[in-house]
């Protein structure tokens, strides 16, 4: 626990210094003293003098593109920046006060979802106390200060982040730290799902929930496969760009790839494509190009590959191969690029993403790059030699400016209680 003595000597404390080394990594201590020391004024005038820190991380996407609607697998990392609250118990509700938004309040018992909360934060917090409530385990009340360097637009899943640190909070001060991390991930999707009216999979929190890099396999989507693995890729850094681009009318466009699997699987008497053999389908593919699309086909070679690419990136990841590792991320981009066919919408003539991804494979030092997350429009990832990182980075701001461009890297700590 924090109190304000405690926090006037963060400048001079080794235990933070090394938090801040495990958390955020290199050269971000002071960067970090600030900003618990300020988060620590905002919520200690209000909510007063004795308060604990805890931690949660966005994420990335590291291999994986596309296949867990399909029933595939994936390789998902929590990463260097987070959203830091800082917490004191209160009585009969939950407050949440992020710094710049006005403040959400709970009841602790009110659990009803509401259509007028939907895509509103205090459906999550709703959510995520029902989802305690109805598992058997415990909830009290607590007032949160919050902020987030979690930078939105690059798919890092800022509100799985959030939704995260709620179940965290919830779990170190009502029930002893007890709740396993999949659980947390479970009554977070619970909530965006059930009450803030966003359908989405497991990946975003189980990423945050483990830390690390996570590998997920998605054949059975009520009982996934989840392995944590530390990255100790330490010559790399990387990169996130926001390369730019509407998301508003490619709706149809994102739910195309799910939809043309969808149909491959169909047409050999199956719902996902996991459920249908590889040898099956390409034996298939004279009769399929007679009833789907070349493009469905294509994408269908791309998810059994993407799978095969997982694995063996965690197995590379596991055993700190780094060659092997970025080979699988160029062959996972280049893969997307021609098979999968997400780097750009249809009709697009500026193509930010394919420039940036061209633009990088000319680039000194960057040793992967492919696209992350959707795409169509938005964002790519690079992984780049640490001594050449600053000269990449100043290339790429020139072109998508200075606030798309964003260095982080993998850390062990999922969501955690800090002090």
């Amino acid at each position: 626990m924090a109190d304000r003595k405690f926090i006037e000597t963060l400048s001079t404390s080794a235990e933070f210094a090394d938090v801040v080394k495990r958390l955020y990594g290199e050269d971000k201590l002071q960067y970090q003293i600030k900003r618990y020391q300020d988060l620590y004024d905002i919520h200690s005038k209000k909510y007063g003098e004795n308060g604990v820190f805890y931690s949660s991380p966005g994420r990335i996407e590291v291999c994986g593109n596309h296949t867990d609607h399909n029933n595939g697998k994936v390789l998902c990392a929590s990463i260097s920046v987070d959203t830091l609250a800082c917490v004191t118990p209160c009585e009969g509700k939950v407050i949440v006060e992020s710094i710049g938004f006005s403040p959400i309040e709970v009841s602790l018992n009110d659990f009803i979802s509401r259509k007028n909360e939907e895509g509103n934060a205090i459906a999550l917090v709703r959510g995520i106390l029902a989802y305690f409530k109805i598992s058997g385990l415990k909830i009290g009340g607590f007032c949160a200060t919050t902020t987030s360097d979690v930078f939105r637009g690059a798919g890092v899943s800022s509100s799985a982040c959030f939704e995260v640190l709620i179940c965290e909070i919830l779990n170190q001060m009502f029930n002893g730290g007890a709740v396993d991390k999949f659980t947390k991930a479970k009554a977070s999707h619970f909530a965006e799902t059930e009450y803030f009216g966003k359908p989405c999979g497991l990946l975003d929190q189980s990423a945050i929930s483990f830390g690390g890099v996570s590998y997920i396999d998605f054949r059975s989507t009520k009982d996934p496969i989840f392995k944590s693995i530390d990255w100790n890729f330490d010559n790399l850094n990387i990169v996130l760009i926001n390369t730019g681009g509407d998301h508003s009318d490619l709706t149809d466009q994102y739910a195309s790839i799910r939809l043309e699997m969808e149909e491959v699987a169909k047409a050999m008497g199956g719902k996902k494509l996991r459920k249908i053999k590889e040898k099956d389908f390409y034996e298939a593919i004279p009769a399929l190009q007679q009833k789907l699309s070349g493009r469905a086909i294509l994408r269908a070679m791309h998810f059994y590959d993407e799978n095969k690419r997982v694995d063996a990136c965690a197995k590379a990841v596991k055993k700190s191969n780094e060659r092997k590792f970025c080979e699988m991320i160029n062959a996972s981009g280049e893969s997307s690029y021609t098979m999968l066919q997400n780097c750009y919408p249809y009709g697009d003539l500026t193509q930010r993403i394919p420039l940036a991804i061209n633009l990088s494979k000319k680039s000194d030092g960057v040793k992967a790059v492919r696209v992350h997350g959707g795409g169509f429009a938005g964002t790519i990832i690079a992984y780049v030699e640490k001594n050449k990182c600053d000269a990449y980075v100043d290339g790429m701001r020139s072109i998508f400016g200075a606030d798309s461009v964003f260095v982080i890297g993998v850390r062990n700590d999922g969501t955690t209680k800090v002090f």
